[in-house]
């Protein structure tokens, strides 16, 4: 559902329905392996391409595809799923994540956090001052880094010597590598690690080892830094294929479910390409609702302003 998902937002882009979109193609074990670890309550803190992450948490496709496409202000209310808006600025969410997991701490809550980010982020700032507070202060979050091999067109050697989990002990905490392309073995760490922060362990660092199939997004093209032959043989690896492979081989799943959701998949496709190419001009207003927690006064002022600004166009004049 989900390559289907992102293969159908990939055609929406190239016929000028989206702005930009930035493929999840390869890794989406990773991401629903480890969506799939998280219990409600818990909050995800996601990049800008953790499109498994947010079917696993029910993030309605077409919210997603909204942000890319400019109807609406954000995408999704982060509330509603406990999955927050995707976050453009490389690393900046390890630090909100490590902030809220402070917080749900100081709440005596139950739950936890994970935070998502690319191996180019960890030589972010942000990540290794994110990795310091969750350490210091025992916070609740696991910090969760595919490793896709690539950061835009710099490959994995030119951002560290050492395998990225090995830097979590320095820090004072565990780290852990997984094969990110297994959703299986994926679910089984990340629940470890969440069931670890949970009972006020402090935090992990996971590496999901894996890799980028598809392009950075839809503005690059990768052909021209790596090779056709790592790519080819990545796809060997194709986590689809393995998780296929492995319900048909333990008689677990046959052919005739893989055809229903193969089916299911299209449908899903169908009604997300309607629901976006037909969708609303976006409420233009939404600018003013998430700025306080709290009505403002003179928020409100200018929000009424505003609205009475639109108000004094005719219909042409909009238009």
């Amino acid at each position: 559902m989900v390559r289907r998902f992102d293969v159908e937002a990939t055609a929406l882009q190239r016929q000028g329905e989206l702005g930009l979109w930035a493929q999840s193609l390869g890794q989406e074990a990773a991401q629903v392996g480890s969506g799939r670890a998280l219990i409600p309550g818990d909050y995800a803190f996601p990049t800008y391409r953790e499109h498994g992450v947010a079917w696993a948490k029910g993030v309605p496709p077409e919210k997603l595809l909204g942000m890319y496409r400019g109807i609406n202000h954000g995408g999704w209310d982060p509330r509603d799923n406990d999955f927050h808006l995707y976050t453009l600025v490389i690393g900046a969410q390890t630090l909100h994540a490590t902030g809220y997991a402070m917080g749900i701490q100081r709440d005596k809550s139950n739950n936890a956090v994970i935070a998502y980010f690319g191996d180019g982020a960890t030589s972010q700032g942000d990540v290794n001052e994110a990795f310091t507070y969750a350490s210091v202060y025992h916070a609740p979050v696991v910090f969760f880094c595919q490793n896709n091999q690539w950061a835009i067109s710099q490959p994995i050697e030119s951002q560290t010597k050492v395998a990225l989990y090995k830097r979590a002990a320095g820090f004072g905490f565990p780290g852990v590598r997984v094969d990110g392309n297994d959703v299986l073995a994926v679910l089984a760490v990340t629940r470890a690690a969440l069931a670890r922060a949970r009972a006020g362990e402090g935090p992990t660092l996971i590496e999901a080892f894996t890799y980028r199939m598809g392009a950075h997004t839809t503005s690059d093209d990768p052909s021209r830094y790596r090779l056709a032959q790592e790519l080819d043989e990545w796809k060997l690896k194709d986590p689809i294929a393995r998780v296929k492979s492995y319900l048909i081989r333990n008689s677990l799943a046959n052919e005739e479910f893989f055809a229903s959701i193969e089916k299911e998949a299209e449908a899903m496709a169908s009604k997300l390409r309607s629901d976006i190419v037909d969708a609303e001009d976006p409420y233009v207003e939404a600018i003013f609702d998430h700025v306080y927690a709290e009505p403002h006064p003179i928020l409100e002022a200018e929000k009424s302003a505003y609205i009475n600004y639109l108000e004094s166009f005719t219909e042409g004049e909009k238009k």
